[in-house]
């Protein structure tokens, strides 16, 4: 019960927005399991009209009261004794049903006219229809609640992703995160879409019926109920067991997920080292492990109905032994039987509905988990606007470390405005932790970055970010048109300011020769392309971006020499009039900086002119020896 409350606390701010349709869906609700209750009493009516002992008395036991043996509230009451509540509400229940239903239906030994005819074959298939259509309202409305809440979720989810920062993808895997947007809020949208209805419908049928068979016979009622308790322990169990084996299985299924992005993501390294039967097996190890949890599930699921049935088949065995007993009327055996077939659906019903929460219940959980973050990088609550870069950006003792582990060693570094600095040292020195900070993906752990004058903790982080474009050798494109990967450097770039950035990035001829041109869809992460027309897009975005700073993060480390030159001569254009921070292991590339800054460990080891450093035996001509240049080498022009 309490992981029920949990799902519906969760959902209710998504579903109290749509609070017309969830209103609807509730009195169908109602509605359908009132419905419900009125086949016991329209069972015992009709076959009381035909039993032959009540025929006898002219029609007048239509009302029920002429049972062989027994002796009911109206013969006390002719006895000039009072009638109980319960005995004046059914019979005022009977005498309206009477006054309603007589010219309608057949009774046995009564003429059969048209309107006995019309009521006899259309009674029953009423009562079903309005049932029927009652309970399509009502899973209609819950539906198209439930198919919005989760929209709305899955919308917040994702918003909640990237707004998070680095650190929380740093220590996520892409498995958890889809399971997070997809499996979690599809498991939620089960039990909104199927579980809120039910839960409206079954507990009124459930109750509706007890009180019909009370208002018949109490006694015989508490009788046939005797064993329901019964039910209830082992649906608590199995809820258990089954709740253990969906959270096993979640783990599982990540990881599975985690696997099959990476292999189809790495496809080419897994074809060329011949990988596929290596990674097809771990998949199907996984796979076999989520068989497991998925029967241990079902074993206990599946077990909930043959339990719920024998329980009441063995009241239904009393009750029969009980009536033959006590001799009691036809009519009210078979109301009583159609009871316990309305009742112990229900009860069924809500048994699964148990199971399905207490599965939904973890992924529940995971929502409100992920939901609860809040990234590590947060603006302030007085962020200062900077529209303009006007002066420098300057280092200031800077620190950060991953944890335990130190990475930045207290950096110290002025970039004047419209400077042309470059970032050398060797894998792991912190050059890429270095533009992590720039663009504030992280925090410093000490020392800070002032961008004229003011900390980058009180900038408004879409002004910072809107004052910089990256170039980096991860080439990030999305599977939407040419010009819509442009234009996401600026939103709502013009047509012809995007073909401009594409000119000046010198991308325009080899787009024009595409299927659609600008408007050819590049596919997933711009796979039809080259690298070095993936590169250029991805210049011309920074482009159009026309931003004063401009970061490039070993933008040509990975091109061939050809399509390196084409890249550098669009860099080369792209740098003029900004402040350019360049960061390369290929040290080439950084010949024409104002002012080359060398890291090792973290730390600033050296700092002046390129071609200063690489004539003073130090640790960038150290670096440049191992790439084949030498001073005045051609490659240093």
């Amino acid at each position: 019960m309490n992981h029920l409350w949990s799902v519906l606390r969760f959902g209710w701010p998504y579903l109290r927005r749509y609070r017309p349709r969830l209103v609807a869906g509730v009195l169908l609700g109602i509605l359908f399991g009132l419905s419900n209750a009125s086949f016991v009493w329209a069972t015992k009516t009709v076959i009381g009209r035909m039993d032959p002992s009540v025929s006898s008395q002219g029609g007048a036991g239509f009302v029920g009261e002429a049972l062989a043996g027994q002796t009911t509230d109206r013969d006390r009451a002719s006895a000039g004794k009072p009638l109980s509540r319960l005995g004046q509400l059914k019979r005022d229940l009977e005498g309206w049903t009477f006054d309603a239903l007589d010219p309608w239906l057949p009774a046995l030994g009564r003429p059969v006219g048209w309107r006995q005819v019309l009521g006899g074959l259309l009674f029953f298939p009423f009562l079903v229809a309005v049932r029927g259509f009652v309970g399509y309202g009502s899973s209609y409305c819950m539906g198209w609640v439930s198919e919005r809440v989760v929209n709305d979720l899955r919308v917040d989810v994702l918003r909640r992703l990237s707004g998070l920062s680095l650190e929380f993808f740093n220590r996520s895997t892409m498995g958890d995160l889809l399971t997070h947007v997809n499996g979690d809020t599809a498991s939620l949208q089960r039990s909104l879409s199927l579980g809120v209805s039910d839960l409206i419908k079954e507990p009124v049928t459930i109750v509706g019926i007890v009180g019909m068979l009370c208002l018949i016979d109490w006694q015989m009622t508490l009788g046939a109920l005797i064993f329901f308790p019964a039910c209830v322990v082992p649906i608590i169990v199995l809820g258990k067991k089954v709740r253990r084996a969906s959270k096993a299985g979640l783990h599982v299924n990540i990881t599975q997920s985690s696997l099959l992005v990476e292999m189809l993501s790495g496809i080419r390294v897994v074809k060329a080292f011949g990988l596929e039967e290596a990674q097809v097996m771990r998949f199907q190890k996984l796979s076999a492990e989520l068989v497991h949890h998925g029967m241990k599930g079902i074993r206990a699921k599946e077990l909930i109905n043959p339990i719920i049935e024998t329980v009441s088949m063995v009241g239904f065995g009393l009750l029969i032994v009980y009536i033959a007993a006590k001799g009691r009327a036809v009519a009210e055996m078979v109301a009583f039987l159609t009871g316990l077939i309305f009742f112990y659906t229900p009860v069924k019903k809500l048994a699964g509905l148990h199971v399905l929460f207490e599965q939904t219940s973890v992924g529940v959980g995971r929502l409100m988990r992920i939901l609860a973050e809040r990234p590590t990088v947060e603006e302030s609550g007085a962020a200062i606007p900077v529209k303009k870069f006007e002066r420098e950006i300057r280092l200031d003792a800077l620190r950060f470390a991953y944890g335990e582990q130190g990475v930045l060693h207290g950096i110290d570094l002025t970039i004047p405005r419209g400077s042309r600095v470059g970032i050398a040292g060797e894998s792991g020195s912190g050059k890429s932790t270095l533009v992590n900070l720039l663009f504030r993906f992280y925090d410093p752990t000490g020392g800070a970055i002032w961008l004229d004058g003011v900390n980058l903790r009180d900038v408004a982080l879409g002004d910072l970010r809107g004052l910089m474009a990256l170039v980096s050798q991860e080439i990030v494109l999305f599977d939407m048109t040419v010009a819509e990967n442009i234009a996401c450097g600026r939103p709502g770039a013009t047509p012809d300011a995007i073909e401009a950035a594409a000119r000046a990035a010198q991308a325009h001829d080899f787009i024009m020769q595409l299927p659609s041109g600008y408007g050819t869809r590049i596919g997933e992460r711009g796979i039809t392309l080259s690298g070095g027309q993936r590169q250029r897009l991805a210049i011309a975005r920074a482009f159009v971006r026309n931003a004063p700073i401009l970061v490039l993060d070993e933008a040509t480390a990975s091109l061939d020499s050809q399509s390196e030159a084409e890249v550098q001569s669009a860099i080369e254009r792209l740098s003029q009039n900004r402040t350019v921070i360049t960061v390369a292991h290929r040290l080439s590339t950084l010949a024409t900086s104002d002012i080359v800054v060398v890291l090792n460990q973290g730390a600033v080891v050296e700092m002046g002119r390129f071609d200063e450093l690489l004539n003073q035996n130090g640790w960038l001509a150290a670096m440049a020896r191992k790439q084949g240049i030498r001073p005045h080498s051609p490659a240093t022009l």
